[in-house]
Order: structure tokens, then sequence, then C-alpha cells
């Protein structure tokens, strides 16, 4: 039986998870020495930081001026579920899915919300939804990336300028990587443990003029805990989104948070950062050509990630397997790089079909991308052999 030599080289940096991903490149805790620890987020220094916190986000994101942007607690996910209980039940509601995350936004608002007008606009796993189909006069709640999937929409296109409902976009692991149509999008949300590396806990709610106009002008049939109410008397809560958050926040998260926008800005800012993610992508998308044993999941080019990279092993020792052991042979692979130290938490999401998820957003560096190829491999043809094993 042919053997595979073990790589020579291994990754400097073996963090490729999806969340929480890499550190920025040179990230040391002495970064965060002038955090405002003890202090009140409500003192000075603690406004000060949050108010500039939100100002490099709309720097390096390009948002409008016109755009809210607020901090909230519980990550990603409790910026899309204010977004949902608050904006709403004033019309029929589009929902799209494709993988985990935006599945578990449908049942939210069926199971929980109980909305009755709601239309599913679903694709299973390394496909899009026909996006034809969705009716804007309606309010329209997507993923722009699908992190369990490593399938994205290219572009805004597909969303008119002119439209009657809102569109409610979850973000978290596309803003800082991938170029977002905030025009075409009413509320955004991401975490910034994504791409930029940040610390967990923290989501970033970014509101259109049009999305203010609905806050304060409708009235949800529900009734709200107070860490998701945006609104007092009919009005916006304007302070939220001058930093004066709902709950206290972490001034530890938001100093790492000043110091990954600083980064940010030092390697080109927006562009900087999605020509980063997008070279680190060429380098999986190369070695999957010449492979043999991978593919991409998502099947049509212009809708795979250049973030969270989910790829399917095709051989056809593996693909003869059941459910289960597919499962089991890429459990096996990622235990063995993890054992070697050459990557760490790069298995498929729970839900998701068997396979590998690559990190490939911007704190990556591509010398470690190119470093781990050869490990992939390696792996491979180990896990192989031992299946062929009696």
């Amino acid at each position: 039986m042919t053997t595979h030599k073990k790589p020579d080289i291994r990754p400097a940096n073996p963090h490729f998870s999806s969340g929480p991903c890499a550190k920025r490149p040179g990230w040391t805790p002495e970064v965060l020495k002038n955090a405002a620890l003890g202090r009140s987020h409500r003192a000075k220094i603690g406004k000060e930081k949050l108010a500039r916190a939100i100002a490099l986000t709309r720097e390096v994101l390009q948002v409008p001026e016109d755009y809210r942007i607020g901090i909230v607690p519980a990550s990603d996910t409790g910026a899309v579920e204010m977004a949902l209980w608050s904006l709403l039940g004033a019309r029929g509601v589009d929902m799209l899915a494709w993988e985990s995350f935006g599945a578990g936004w449908v049942t939210d608002v069926v199971k929980q919300l109980r909305l009755s007008d709601v239309r599913r606009i679903e694709a299973d796993y390394g496909k899009l939804p026909d996006l034809s189909q969705v009716d804007f006069d309606r309010d329209v709640v997507f993923t722009w990336n699908g992190t369990t999937s490593g399938v994205r929409v290219p572009d805004g296109d597909f969303i008119p300028e002119t439209r009657g409902g809102l569109t409610i976009c979850d973000a978290t692991s596309a803003a800082f990587a991938q170029r977002l149509d905030f025009r075409k999008l009413d509320v955004v949300t991401f975490s910034w443990q994504k791409v930029l590396g940040g610390e967990a806990a923290h989501g970033v709610l970014i509101l259109s003029p049009r999305a203010v106009a609905r806050l304060e002008s409708h009235t949800p049939a529900w009734p709200l805990p107070k860490i998701f109410r945006l609104t007092k008397g009919g009005k916006l809560i304007e302070g939220i989104f001058r930093g004066e958050t709902i709950n206290t926040p972490s001034m530890l998260c938001v100093e790492d948070y000043l110091d990954a926008l600083s980064w940010a800005q030092s390697v080109g800012g927006l562009d900087g950062l999605i020509a980063r993610a997008d070279a680190n992508f060429a380098v999986i998308d190369r070695f999957v050509e010449k492979s043999g044993w991978l593919a991409h999941l998502a099947e049509d080019p212009a809708t795979r990630s250049n973030t969270s990279v989910c790829l399917s092993i095709v051989d056809e020792a593996v693909t003869r397997l059941d459910a289960a052991a597919q499962a089991a042979f890429a459990k096996g692979m990622v235990a063995r790089l993890e054992a070697e130290g050459a990557a760490y938490d790069i298995g498929h999401y729970r839900d998701a079909p068997p396979g590998l998820r690559i990190w490939a957003g911007a704190t990556v560096e591509t010398a470690d991308l190119e470093a781990l190829m050869p490990w992939l491999d390696w792996a491979f043809h180990e896990q192989k052999a031992a299946l062929a094993r009696p």
C-alpha cells in the first residue's frame, strides 16, 4: 500500500475555526493594555470607546452616513433576533434558507413569532434558492453568506432599489470580507468574532432609514423583552446607536475590536480585507481542483464563499459509505490534523453534510493555508488507509 509522507512544514497559526476566528496577524494580549477595565461603560471613557468602535465600523465597512450602527448583546444571533422580533409582523415575509442558520431564522418566525403569512424559499446545502421567486413587497430575511454551507449570494443585484418591504440580512460571515450592498439592505447584522477575529458575545445591528421608520410606526403584536427594545414612546432610542448599549458590554472585548478595526485600516480597509480573503480562498480552490478527492460543497463557483469554505470528500471509497460512516471519516481526518497541530476546528457543522470547513477570512495568513494543504492530503490518505484495514 502506498504511504504518504507527513509534511515537513506546519502552519505557523493552525487556527482555522469558523468562529470565533483566528486573531489578526501579530496580535498579543498587550494590545488590550488600554482597555477601560473596572470602569463603567456609561463613564466618559466607556462611551468614547464604544462611539469610536461604531465610527470605525462605519468607516471600514463603508456604511452610509444615514444608517444607524449599534452594538448589541448576544452576538449575531442577538442582533438578528432583535430585528425579527422588533420589525416583523407589519406585512408578509419571505424567508430564504439554504443552510443551518437561515433555517433557524425560519423556525423562529414560524414557531416562535407564529406569523401566518410566511413563504419559505429554500434550497439544499450547496445551492442557492431561486431568488427570482422573492417578493420584495414583502419583508425578506436571508443570510448573505451561509456559514455552514459555504454558499453566498454573489451580489445584491437580485434586490430592487425600490421595494415595499424590508430586507433583513444576517451578514455575520460576510461583513469585512465581502462587499455588502447597503442601499439594498435595511437591516445588517454581524458579530465581530468572525472576519475580524474579535472576542465572542457581542453583535452589531445596522439599520437603514426605512428600518427606523418601521420601528417608529409598527408595534409588534407580541411582548418584547427589555433586551430587544429599540424604541421608547414610539421613537428610536438613539443612544443605542451612539454607544449607550442596552446591557453592559465587555470593555475588554470592545478594546479588542478597536484593535482589529485599526489593523483592518492598516491593510487597506475593506478592499484590503476582501483581497486577503480572496487570496486565501484561491489557495484552497487550487488545491481542490487538483486533489482528486475533494470538491466544493457550493456547486456554482459564483456562489462560493471566500470565508467559510465548505468541502465534500468525493473519493469513491468514501462516497459509497453511509452518511454516518462518511461523517466518521471526516472527523477522523480532523482529529489527525488536530493531533499534529496542523489545523484546529475544521470539521463540518453538525447539521451540514459530512466534510471539512476551513475558515479563509482576512485574519488568516495565506502562507498558513498554503502550509495546510499538504496536511489535508496526508490526513485523507492516512484515514483512507485506516478504512482499508480489516
